[in-house]
Parts: structure tokens; sequence; C-alpha cells
């Protein structure tokens, strides 16, 4: 890797220490945006290395990026709901400290893909469902968000209503019931093969998203499945292609200057396995 992350605690729970791992751009000087990454596959994984590859090459473009630990089910809770509240936790430590990091606490985007990308949307999108004591006052929503292949309709499929505590609660929780004007920009990045979670979903959201008045892209991928966006040892395009197109996305909103590197990276760290 370029940059070696710093990990860091940021929140203590009855199960586990949760830990922020944070990759930081070299010679940096002022505030810079940050990015906040999530891996909970299916609500029940726990691969923070997931976005290493993403953090490490976006801190060489200028940004810090963070990989954030959460309690996902069989790690620390039985519940997905509590991966909502660890990620909007996560966010808003991240914020609070913005200035410890050198982030620009106004330039705060997040980041996920599949159950992880619906964890995403619900840092910023859903109220409540924080953690007891927490200063309200620091904002866990974010600046803009970037979503691979995300989970946004909770109610799509029994499996995730059981996860996320029932029908009523999984409304609260499910992206597309909590679309809204005044959201940030978004980008969804998803494969039309993906039999997890259908290419529709996607399409839905971003419609009403577009009909709210919000910025919304959606980029489909021919012929990919599930979780095609991830690094697999550097033997995937995918990787690259939505690796740009997530850069172009942060230069449009004048966080990142100059067009991607993606085709000169070469990432060395621990591999990131498959998103469920």
């Amino acid at each position: 890797m370029r940059h070696e992350p710093d990990i860091v605690p940021f929140k203590e729970t009855p199960d586990l220490t949760l830990y922020l791992h944070v990759f930081r751009p070299a010679g940096a000087a002022g505030s810079v945006p940050g990015i906040v990454f999530f891996s909970c596959g299916g609500w029940r994984g726990f691969r923070p290395p997931m976005f290493y590859p993403h953090g490490d090459y976006l801190a060489g473009r200028g940004m810090v990026a963070i990989s954030a630990e959460v309690r996902s089910v069989g790690h620390g809770t039985e519940s997905g709901v509590t991966c909502v509240t660890d990620a909007r936790s996560a966010v808003r430590w991240t914020r609070a400290r913005a200035a410890d990091w050198g982030i620009d606490p106004s330039r705060i985007a997040v980041g996920g893909g599949s159950a992880s990308g619906h964890v995403t949307c619900c840092t910023t999108m859903v109220d409540g469902f924080d953690e007891a004591g927490e200063d309200r006052s620091v904002r866990c929503s974010a600046d803009a968000m970037v979503l691979f292949n995300p989970a946004l309709d909770a109610l799509a499929k029994p499996k995730r209503t059981e996860l996320l505590g029932g029908a009523e609660t999984a409304r609260a929780l499910s992206p597309i019931e909590q679309v809204r004007p005044g959201l940030p920009p978004t980008i969804i990045m998803h494969g039309d093969a993906d039999d997890v979670v259908p290419l529709e979903e996607a399409a839905r959201f971003t419609e009403a998203m577009t009909a709210a008045g919000n910025r919304c892209e959606l980029h489909a991928y021919e012929g990919q499945g599930h979780g095609f966006f991830n690094y697999f040892d550097g033997d995937n395009p995918m990787f690259v292609e939505t690796t740009r197109e997530m850069d172009r996305f942060l230069i449009s909103l004048g966080w990142l200057a100059g067009e991607p590197t993606i085709d000169e990276y070469e990432y060395d760290g621990p591999n990131a396995a498959r998103e469920d």
C-alpha cells in the first residue's frame, strides 16, 4: 500500500471496540475532503480491508479515506439495525474530530456496497437510530454518497426485513421510503446481471431521487453481477472502471482536482473479500 492506515478506536460497545482505519494523504496542507466507507456484507460480514484499495487510492488523490468497523450479525450483534447505529456513530465521530485528521467537516462523503450501501444511506437519510448519549448536535449525515450495488429497498426481500427488525423498523430504515428533497449528491454503480440486488432497485431509487430534485447518477455495467466492483487481487477491470467513475464524481463536486489516476495505480495490501 502507498499509505498505511492509522487504526484508531472510535466506539466502545459491550461486545467490541470498534475502529476506524484511516488513510491520510501525504503532505496535505489545510483541510481536505473525507470519505467513510462501510463493509458489513449481508449485515453479517465484518471486513474492514474491503475498502482498503479505495482508501489507499483516494489518499493518493488528496482525500482522507476511512474504512469504518461496525457491529454486524454474528460480530457483536444479532440485528442489522446495529450496523446503522454504529455507522452513524462513525460519521459523527469523524466530523467531531475532523480538524485532528485534516478533514473539511463540510465535505464528508460516505460509501459502501450491497448491505453496506444500505447502511451508507442510513447515515444520511433516516431519522433516529442513534447511540444513546451521543452528541446529536454533530450531524451524522453526509455531504455526498458513493454506492456500489446498494440494497435500497429494505422491504424487497423477507430476509432483509427480518434482519432489520421487522416490517415497521425496516420501512423506517428503507432508503427508497426516505427519499425527500435536499439529499446530497449521490452516485450508484450497479451491474445489470446482479441477482442479489437487482438493477431495477437502483433505477427506482434514482428515479425517486431525481423527482425530488436531488442529484443522483446511476451507472449500469453490462453483464456484471453482485460485488463486481471489488479489487480481487487486481484481476478485475471493473475495480478500475468503478473507481474511475467515483473519482470523476468527486471531481465534479470540486473535491478532487485533475484527472483520475487509477490507470497508474497498483495496490499490494490485504485482499478484500467479495461483499455479500
